[in-house]
C-alpha cells in the first residue's frame, strides 16, 4: 500500500519526467492540472505534503548553497529555491537534505533553480476544480503548517570557502 507521501512524491517525480529537467514552472503547471482532477481534500493533502517538505528543507546549510546557486538569495528567493527543490523530485530532495551540496549536483548553472509556481499549485488546482478563487482556498481550506526557526544567519563572504565545489560551478 502506498502512503500519502509516496503518492505525492510519485506525482512530483512524474511531473519532472514529463515536463523535463529544465522547466520547473511547467512541472508546477502539470501538478496543478493533475490535482484539479482530484477532490478538494486531496488537493489540501498535497498542499500539506508540499509545505511539510519545505519545512523539512528550511535549513541554513541549504540556504547557503541556494545563495551560491542563485547568485544571492533573499527570504522569498529561498522559498522559491525550496519550491524548485521539491519539484526536482524525491531523489534530489532526499540527497540535498543529507548533504546540501547535492542540491547543485548535475544542475545547469545557467538553468532555473527556483520555482515560484510550486507555492500556488494547490490554490490554482482548487480554483480550477471549484470555480472559486484562490483566495477562498487560502481562507477556508489551506493547511496551516508552522515553519520552524532556521537558526543563525550565515556569513555571505565565507560561502565560497565552505562550499568550494558548488562555488566553482555557479560563481
Amino acid at each position: 500500500m502506498t502512503t500519502t507521501g509516496e503518492r505525492w512524491w510519485e506525482l512530483v517525480d512524474r511531473a519532472r519526467r514529463e515536463a523535463g529537467a529544465g522547466d520547473p514552472e511547467a512541472r508546477a503547471a502539470l501538478l496543478t492540472d493533475w490535482l484539479s482532477r482530484l477532490d478538494v481534500d486531496e488537493i489540501v493533502a498535497f498542499d500539506r505534503f508540499f509545505l511539510e517538505r519545505v519545512n523539512e528543507a528550511y535549513r541554513i546549510e541549504l540556504w547557503e548553497v541556494a545563495y551560491i546557486m542563485c547568485d544571492g538569495c533573499s527570504d522569498d528567493g529561498f522559498d522559491y529555491f525550496l519550491g524548485w527543490l521539491v519539484s526536482e523530485g524525491r531523489q534530489r530532495y532526499a540527497a540535498a537534505l543529507a548533504d546540501p551540496r547535492a542540491a547543485a549536483e548535475g544542475v545547469d548553472p545557467d538553468g532555473p533553480v527556483w520555482c515560484e509556481g510550486m507555492w500556488g499549485v494547490a490554490s490554482r488546482a482548487f480554483a480550477a476544480k471549484t470555480g472559486e478563487s484562490g483566495d477562498v482556498y487560502y481562507q477556508q481550506h489551506a493547511p496551516v503548517v508552522p515553519r520552524s526557526d532556521i537558526g543563525e544567519p550565515f556569513d555571505e563572504d565565507t560561502l565560497e570557502e565552505r562550499y568550494p565545489e558548488v562555488a566553482a560551478r555557479f560563481c
